[in-house]
């Protein structure tokens, strides 16, 4: 369906019903709820933290058995659904250097990973870099994509040239 289409419904409907409608969309669906919550109370520090508690219990859970899960898709979705609640930018992009710099921390503390974790810790390492820059935030977090750099070093597949290429890339020191 069209947002043209939607749009012409909505507008038929009374007002009643819209609210019937919207209601049972925020009774029904998780993030419309967050959304509407968030919209009527914007608490921009305390979304952050939940989302942010979800990057990095990925790779540092704080249960008893530690078992890392690493799983990248949970963490960009973490990115995404806090994205879509429209917070500042700074606080993405610090989301967003949490995600790779607890995947490059993990390989600094638990040595060498697979290779697809390695490429995809440089594609959202040159992702953040990216988002950093065209939102003018690089120096806000220039020590911390720096201590990705350090993180990489001693990891495997060509995995420290890549991310220390990208942090010159952007920061040319």
């Amino acid at each position: 369906m069209s947002k043209t289409l939607l749009k012409k419904h909505l507008q038929s409907l009374q007002k009643e019903q819209i609210i019937e409608q919207v209601l049972e969309l925020y009774i029904n669906y998780k993030p419309v709820k967050e959304y509407f919550t968030f919209f009527l109370n914007p608490d921009e520090q305390g979304m952050f933290k939940k989302y942010r508690a979800l990057i990095v219990n990925e790779f540092y859970p704080k249960t008893k058995s530690f078992n890392p899960k690493t799983r990248f898709s949970v963490a960009k979705k973490a990115i995404s659904d806090f994205s879509k609640l429209n917070p500042s930018p700074e606080l993405i992009g610090d989301l967003m250097v949490t995600f790779v710099e607890n995947a490059c921390q993990f390989t600094f503390d638990f040595g060498d990973m697979w290779e697809q974790y390695y490429v995809s810790t440089a594609v959202n390492y040159n992702q953040s870099l990216k988002f950093l820059h065209k939102n003018n935030l690089l120096e806000n977090f220039k020590l911390r994509m720096e201590n990705c750099v350090k993180y990489a070093e001693p990891c495997g597949y060509g995995f420290a040239d890549e991310i220390s290429d990208l942090y010159y890339e952007y920061y040319g020191d």
